[in-house]
């Protein structure tokens, strides 16, 4: 007898789904290292958008940057899961398949401090 485990993902039915996908974000919560500095970071720049009382179209470019740092580091800790398994012991194609995974979310940590401070910037100074 097959256990879900087992089961094709097309298989698996629909809410099902859903509940692999929630499962996906605790495996997400209790193995990335980085996501208590994500989460405060992304709630200084929430406070900061309430205090300065930022336009909607600021706030979807906040939501989108802060978003986009947390999917990032979503991808890269997938891979680094999948290359941990595939790849136990050291090999330099592992490496550099992580060093990658990190730069993709270094990358975004760049593009949502950019557009941090085009929000704020103006903000602060005038």
């Amino acid at each position: 007898m097959e256990t879900k485990e087992q089961k094709a993902w097309r298989e698996v039915k629909y809410h099902e789904k859903f509940l692999n996908a929630f499962r996906g974000l605790r495996v997400f919560w209790s193995t990335t290292r980085n996501l208590y500095v994500h989460i405060f970071v992304a709630l200084v720049a929430v406070f900061f958008g309430f205090y300065f009382e930022i336009s909607g179209f600021e706030w979807i470019a906040l939501i989108f940057a802060i978003s986009f740092v947390f999917v990032s580091e979503a991808f890269n800790t997938a891979i680094e899961i999948d290359i941990d398994l595939t790849s136990p012991e050291y090999h330099p194609f592992a490496r550099d398949t992580k060093d990658v995974a990190a730069a993709a979310v270094l990358l975004a940590v760049f593009t949502a401090i950019i557009i941090g401070l085009i929000i704020f910037l103006p903000k602060i100074f005038i």
